[in-house]
């Protein structure tokens, strides 16, 4: 059973997924052991909470830059014996001692269609505004691994969703979340768990 440490800073919406999938068995040879904020004021803290998932929080705002905070996020994913590490909402990006250390071991959902609107300063709204200021047609969100460059790591699973007339950011972003990264989060975290994916030459496959 493999170790599933997730990383929070907001309300939690993709931790509630992973929790749910858990609980109905759709998550198979893994287990959620520890759920880690930036932000001790997050909602997902409750949904954990609430749920009997052990929680602690590592401010981000304690730490005098990005290098010192990722070294003491990885002091206790070490501690943790993390199998797998999942960003669901982490609004700090990682430096790269965390990303050597656990290489194609941390998952993170980005809101759209990578290679599209993504990199840095894309997250949250702002992906959608630009998907929309653009006029596509379609719109989704990729399920990727982390490495060193943002929203570069390898893709495991994309899906996608209509963008419609009348769409507004928060619109389209509720429908990609309910669509799409509720569904594919819970599903890639489960491949990964059973062993299911393979990286040959960078880029991953599903078994």
């Amino acid at each position: 059973m493999k170790n599933i440490v997730v990383l929070v800073s907001g309300g939690g919406t993709n931790l509630q997924a992973l929790i749910d999938a858990e609980k109905s068995g759709n998550i198979k040879g893994g287990k959620i052991t520890c759920v880690i904020s930036s932000n001790p004021e997050a909602y997902a803290l409750e949904r954990a909470k609430n749920n009997n998932i052990p929680t602690m929080v590592i401010p981000r705002k304690k730490y005098s830059d990005s290098i010192a905070y990722s070294h003491a996020i990885l002091d206790e994913l070490n501690n943790l014996k993390a199998d797998l590490i999942v960003l669901a909402g982490f609004m700090t990006i990682l430096d790269e001692c965390v990303t050597k250390a656990y290489p194609y071991k941390i998952i993170n959902v980005h809101p759209a269609l990578i290679p599209s609107f993504c990199g840095e300063g894309f997250y949250g709204l702002k992906v959608h505004e630009k998907a929309l200021e653009y006029g596509v047609k379609i719109s989704g969100a990729t399920i990727h691994f982390v490495n060193e460059k943002a929203d570069a790591g390898a893709i495991i699973l994309q899906g996608t969703v209509n963008v419609e007339n009348n769409d507004t950011p928060e619109i389209l972003q509720r429908r990609i979340m309910e669509n799409v990264e509720w569904k594919l989060l819970p599903e890639a975290v489960s491949l990964f768990c059973q062993d299911r994916i393979e990286i040959i030459n960078g880029k991953a496959y599903i078994k």
